[in-house]
């Protein structure tokens, strides 16, 4: 597999070596051993302070996309009615998954340089009366970054559960799961986390609980059989040990750095990337750098150049980053500046190398 010196992609990003070494150690099992349910409770602990929550926090195995679409189907029974907030790709997706098991769904869609409007949100909620609003926080493929509390509150006012995807933001910048009234928060490990995509987090409230117990949906990517994961000492599979080592890893990291801190770094290499980028006339795509997410910066595909001939010449030169999906296929391209990745030296090396072959 080829190897690259310089890794901007926007996820999974690089893993460091001291969480790599998770994965040398033997363990026991984890549906018998104290010491595995110690940590998964040491875990949901950490999270708990790094989402802002005292609500559930249930972490299961697989990569990200198991617990999007276990969320939809925990919470909506077909013929029910999601409103999906869309303002990238990933936003249209969830209108996409909620149609495969016959729910009814509406979305109120924006622009992909821009961020979704909360009063077309508003409107749309207190018509359809959705039973759940579901947004991205980070959409990666536009590099935009969407407020949630509008949209939260949007969610108490006419009773729906709030379920937001924050997989590239979590950890990057303060997602406040209770301030922004969130039922079923999803998060990844491949992102910020810096891990490899094996695990999934989800933060779930107590409305959220009981609507699942009311759907009572029992798939092999149910929420229900974790709700009382690690009190009882039983889980419905087999957990990855050495992944949740290296959460653990990841986590104590960012504790041991600081909250605030980490956020700052992220943002302070966000900024950098996208002066540099200035610097060089390659143009940002979101329509403001005040909506761009401080995880990823999407930027158009330079003037004389196809997305294949500039991934091509990077890659010569030792630097990955980002294609792109949809619409946006072959005109945008992003550099992820998340978890390990969140580096200002390594960002300036990888946008050294942008203007070197852009002969700028």
């Amino acid at each position: 597999m080829e190897q690259y010196q310089t890794g901007l992609v926007p996820g999974p990003v690089s893993v460091p070596k001291k969480i790599r070494e998770a994965w040398l150690t033997d363990f026991g099992s984890s549906d018998l051993e104290p010491e595995f349910f110690e940590l998964y409770t040491q875990n949901q602990a950490l999270l708990q302070k790094l989402l802002n929550t005292r609500e559930s926090v249930v972490i299961t195995s697989g990569e990200a996309m198991s617990i999007l679409w276990g969320g939809l189907k925990s919470a909506l029974r077909p013929g029910e009615r999601l409103l999906a907030v869309a303002g990238g790709l990933f936003g249209e997706g969830f209108a996409d998954m909620a149609k495969n098991f016959a729910v009814d769904v509406e979305k109120v869609v924006s622009e992909y340089d821009s961020l979704p409007d909360p009063q077309k949100v508003r409107e749309a909620a207190l018509r359809f009366r959705p039973k759940v609003i579901a947004a991205v926080h980070c959409e990666t493929p536009c590099g935009t970054l969407t407020p949630l509390r509008q949209l939260g509150e949007i969610a108490c006012e006419v009773g729906a559960l709030f379920l937001v995807d924050f997989v590239a933001s979590g950890g990057g910048v303060a997602v406040d799961v209770d301030k922004n009234h969130i039922d079923i928060g999803l998060l990844g490990s491949q992102k910020v986390l810096s891990l490899p995509p094996s695990l999934s987090v989800s933060t779930v409230s107590a409305r959220a609980w009981e609507v699942f117990k009311e759907v009572n949906y029992d798939g092999c990517d149910a929420y229900l059989p974790w709700r009382n994961v690690p009190a009882v000492r039983y889980m419905p599979y087999t957990h990855d040990w050495h992944g949740m080592k290296a959460l653990n890893i990841s986590l104590s990291s960012i504790m041991e750095e600081g909250m605030e801190n980490a956020f700052a770094r992220h943002s302070r290499t966000a900024a950098l990337c996208r002066r540099l980028a200035r610097e060089m006339d390659v143009r940002l795509f979101p329509v403001s750098e005040d909506i761009s997410s401080p995880t990823v910066s999407a930027f158009y595909v330079p003037d004389g150049w196809t997305w294949e001939s500039l991934d091509a010449a990077l890659r010569a030169r030792g630097l990955a980053v980002g294609g792109n999906y949809g619409p946006l296929a072959g005109k945008v391209f992003r550099i992820g500046h998340m978890g390990s990745q969140a580096d200002e030296a390594l960002v300036t090396r990888g946008m050294g190398i942008l203007r070197d072959v852009l002969k700028i």
